[in-house]
């Protein structure tokens, strides 16, 4: 009991003489968070929040990447702001001590540099060791973790289960183009997010395909349309050659198909089943033939040998009679 009352008072004498430490180590156990969370908007700002659990021993808790220190504000959950100290261990990763508490302690502050703004697409990189969760402000629906298309729709963001770095990208006006084509007798929309600049859109009722011209490379390509159009699975091809997609179903019987193209070049979306079934007919081809038996053969060399030998006969009867 006597060796905690030192250790208190202790880092209780370190913050009161030196407020911010830069040292090669942290002060206090490691801490029981409940929350930790990521607040993401059209902003360069990013927020985060952490609430740790009540404690009567002093607790150490790492920090984001890109703290400003100047925004750190400790309180308990009853809004009483808390002493704390902020220490560095050499390699820029930063923690702070936060002292015993008999309610949960909650840590907000914002970062820099994590968040960056480039030809319409907001990239936000942030990373952390344990489980966290982003949330975005209503106005951002659409948004790319790491290339992969997410539709949140109804859900106010996403979870990174056991930490991990995060690359997130959200565009801040939603590029979009609507294009009408017709099926038989129905007409469907065909909707493509993108930054880049595209033209020759077709649609092929034959083949079920759309294509189009890309003229741009390494961006976001997202087309929406209702699954009846194309059916599924799906292939894509960039100038006949076939590149990844991802998945997702933005609202019930619609599909959402984003690529992220290397090159420029044609985009053509097919039904995979519906596309090996049609035959390719190239220059090349030619009708088929059909194929003649053996026997058949044999039969005419058979019956011209016969019309030789008896034109061969007749001659030699003709001349015996002469």
């Amino acid at each position: 009991m006597n060796n905690q009352i030192y250790l208190i008072v202790l880092v209780l004498a370190l913050v009161t003489v030196i407020p911010t430490v830069s040292a090669q180590f942290s002060l206090g156990a490691e801490a029981n968070q409940k929350l930790i969370q990521v607040e993401l908007n059209k902003s360069e700002i990013v927020n985060v929040k952490q609430v740790i659990a009540a404690s009567n021993i002093p607790l150490s808790v790492s920090l984001f990447d890109g703290v400003i220190p100047e925004s750190l504000i400790v309180t308990n959950e009853n809004g009483d702001e808390k002493e704390f100290a902020l220490t560095n261990d050499g390699k820029e990763n930063l923690s702070i001590t936060i002292f015993p508490s008999k309610l949960d302690i909650i840590i907000k502050y914002d970062l820099e540099d994590a968040s960056t703004f480039y030809e319409n697409l907001w990239t936000v990189r942030i990373g952390y060791s344990e489980t966290f969760s982003i949330l975005f402000s209503e106005e951002i629906n659409l948004i790319f973790l790491n290339n992969n298309i997410i539709q949140l729709e109804n859900k106010k963001g996403i979870s990174v289960n056991n930490g991990g770095n995060a690359l997130i990208q959200y565009y801040d006006k939603i590029p979009k183009i609507i294009e009408e084509v017709s099926l038989d007798e129905d007409k469907f929309n065909v909707e493509i997010i993108t930054n880049s600049k595209i033209d020759k859109f077709n649609f092929d009722q034959v083949s079920k395909s759309i294509s189009f011209q890309l003229n741009e490379k390494n961006k976001f390509v997202t087309v929406t349309m209702e699954e009846e159009l194309l059916g599924s699975p799906y292939t894509i091809l960039l100038n006949d050659e076939k590149i990844k997609y991802t998945k997702s179903n933005s609202k019930e019987n619609y599909v959402s198909l984003s690529i992220k193209p290397q090159a420029v070049g044609e985009i053509m979306i097919s039904n995979s089943e519906h596309s090996n079934n049609l035959s390719k007919i190239t220059s090349n081809d030619t009708l088929p033939v059909e194929s003649i038996s053996n026997d058949y053969f044999i039969w005419i060399v058979f019956g011209g040998i016969l019309i030789i030998v008896t034109i061969v006969a007749i001659i030699i009867m003709r001349k015996i009679k002469k």
